[in-house]
Formats: structure tokens, sequence, C-alpha cells
């Protein structure tokens, strides 16, 4: 507690003496009445507040994200050793033995050579979600016309604004949209490269919605990408979007645009690899996703360029975290359950392992 409840005295052994300025108070005998501030002790204090419920917490909580339902902590070990990590759901009483990140020695695990000395194992929970839900809502679809101005994929990474000017529909029945770009050219793209150009409505989005997300890259203005979270307390009313360039960031509603006609599985956009791999766990774990736990000022190992590097944690905001690498002072933001992080990425080794 950085704060008492009341301001203390210099010294709380020595007793106040009130010097008598009035000679007439003195004869008559008057009593002044002297206040003493006395600084209480820390477990008095504690013990005076009330005990706080869990679904609530503070400003600082929402900084570090360690407000959890179900959370995973390091028990302590009797050969007194620090890296020893076991998991305990609190609901659910399951308890499952993680790997010792301790190392000194070189390994190479899937093609990603991993390097440097032992990290501390950090706490790992399982966050549980809001209400938010993870299932398309049965909308109507809205008409897509031509001269509707739209946002088209004219490359993989790259979608830019046009507007409509045909409908061709294909001998399959499969309908396709052939839009001119403002940035000149055209393109025949499918429904689920076509994203509105207006801001949806809060019904219309849920977790795992397919949609294309406004940048401040001036090469790359629109990405496409998959809605990770809603907007809550946790996260500071944001929605959280994992773009397909394996970018996660928090935006507003303004910058969010859903694809017109998204696929049945909305995976089968992704390109192969291990964003691809992460966002499928991440799905099938919601709405409890692991994520590891981390403070601003803590080491740990991180994959770039198909090497596990060290790194430091800038900063913590929401499910996100800012770290550092020490070798080339290369910074980035990086979801706390990916699987780039070194502990995550052993831990979901060892759960996948035959028992």
């Amino acid at each position: 507690m950085s704060e008492f409840p009341c301001k203390s005295v210099p010294s709380t052994n020595e007793t106040p003496i009130k010097e008598l300025k009035d000679s007439r108070d003195l004869l008559n005998g008057v009593k002044r009445a002297v206040v003493v501030l006395t600084r209480l002790p820390e477990y008095k204090i504690n013990a005076l507040r009330p005990p706080t419920p869990q679904q609530f917490y503070s400003e600082d909580d929402s900084l570090s994200s360690s407000d959890s339902d179900m959370q995973w902590e390091p028990e302590d070990d009797s050969s007194g050793s620090e890296n020893s990590l076991s998991i305990h759901k609190k609901k659910t009483g399951q308890h499952v033995a993680a790997p010792n990140t301790s190392r000194t020695n070189t390994t190479t695990n899937n093609n990603i050579k991993i390097t440097n000395v032992s990290e501390p194992a950090p706490v790992v929970i399982s966050s549980v979600a809001s209400a938010a839900t993870a299932i398309r809502p049965n909308l109507p679809e809205e008409e897509l016309k031509v001269d509707m101005v739209v946002l088209a994929r004219k490359q993989t990474m790259r979608w830019q604004r046009g507007k409509i000017l045909d409908l061709v529909t294909r001998a399959d029945g499969r309908t396709k949209y052939k839009v001119g770009f403002d940035e000149k050219g055209k393109s025949l793209v499918s429904g689920h490269h076509v994203a509105f150009d207006t801001t949806p409505k809060l019904n219309q989005l849920y977790v795992g919605a397919r949609v294309v997300v406004k940048c401040q890259d001036k090469m790359f203005r629109f990405r496409p990408g998959i809605l990770a979270e809603l907007p809550s307390r946790k996260n500071r009313l944001r929605f959280l979007v994992f773009l397909d360039c394996h970018l996660p960031f928090y935006v507003g509603l303004p910058s969010i645009h859903l694809v017109c006609r998204p696929l049945e599985n909305v995976l089968d956009d992704i390109p192969c690899g291990p964003h691809k791999s992460f966002v499928t766990r991440y799905l099938k774990d919601w709405p409890s996703p692991l994520l590891t736990q981390y403070k601003q000022g803590e080491s740990l190992n991180v994959e770039l360029n198909g090497a596990h590097q060290r790194c430091e944690v800038q900063s913590v905001d929401g499910s996100l975290m800012q770290i550092l690498f020490q070798d080339n002072q290369h910074t980035e933001w990086i979801h706390r359950g990916s699987m780039r992080l070194e502990t995550m990425a052993r831990f979901l080794q060892i759960e996948r392992a035959p028992k």
C-alpha cells in the first residue's frame, strides 16, 4: 500500500505538549483538547480494509493483466529450485506438471535453434474471457451492389478501397466481384476478399470474425486479420485483432471493417505457418486462452528469425506486451500467449506429449 488512511506524526514515542498561551485559562483550570495522529501498522490497515471481490480490479491490475479466474502458479519445490512450474486451475482443481525451463546448453526443436541461458518460469494463466461470444450471429447478409464502395484484396496482405464495377456469376453458381481500385487497377475477387467500407455495428462482431483493419502504415493502409477480443474492462474497451502478418494490436471500432462473405472456416484465409497454428489454438481455447504473465523489466526468450533470442519486457497492455530484443534493439508487440515465447512453446510441447 502506497498511502495510509491518515497522515502520521514524526514520532509515536513522544507525547505532544500544548503550550498554554492564555494565563487566564491556567488560573481557571481550563483544559484544551489535543489530537494525536498515530501511524497504524501495516497489518492493522489491511485488517480494516474490506476484501476485494475477484471480479473487480484496479487500474494496475488491468495493466498487468493479472486478473483471472483460473491461474497457474509455481509451486514451492522442496529442492529449493525456482524453475519448477506447476499448473493449477483453481476452479476445477486439475493439476498438471509443466516443464522446467532451466537450460544452459543449445538445443534444436522444430527447426528453431534455442540458445542462451535459463529462463525463470513465469506464471501462466488461463484467462477467462467475458461474456463475448465466438459464434457468428445469425444476421441477414447485406447486399453487394454495383457502384458500391468497398475494400478489396489487391495482394495477399494488401487491401485497397475501390468500387464494385460488375457482378460475375460463375458456372458453379459462385459470384465474383469486379472491383476498380481508387489507386488504379482492377481485380476480380471472391466475396471473402471484399469488406464493407462502413463501420460495423457491435451486434455484427464476434471473436473469430474476419475483418480488415485500417493501419497507420502508408504502404499497406488496410490489412486483413481475425478479431480476437471484444471490448471489456480488461482491455479498456478496445478490440484486439490478429493480423495475417502475425502482428497483434488493439484498435477502436472505426478502424474495423467486416469482410462481406467470410469463408465457413475463416482460418482457411490465413496463410499456412506458425501464425495460423497460433490463431487456430487461440480460437479453440476461447473463452479461456492461455497467457504468460510477465512484468515490465523481466527477461525472457522470444523467437525471431528462427532462433530464440533474449528480450526484455518494456510494457504490458492487456493481453499484449512490448518486448525489446537485446541483440539488435528491435522492439515489437507480441501476444502473451504467442508460441514465439519459449516458455509457451515448451509448455505446449509437453502438454501435447502422450501421457
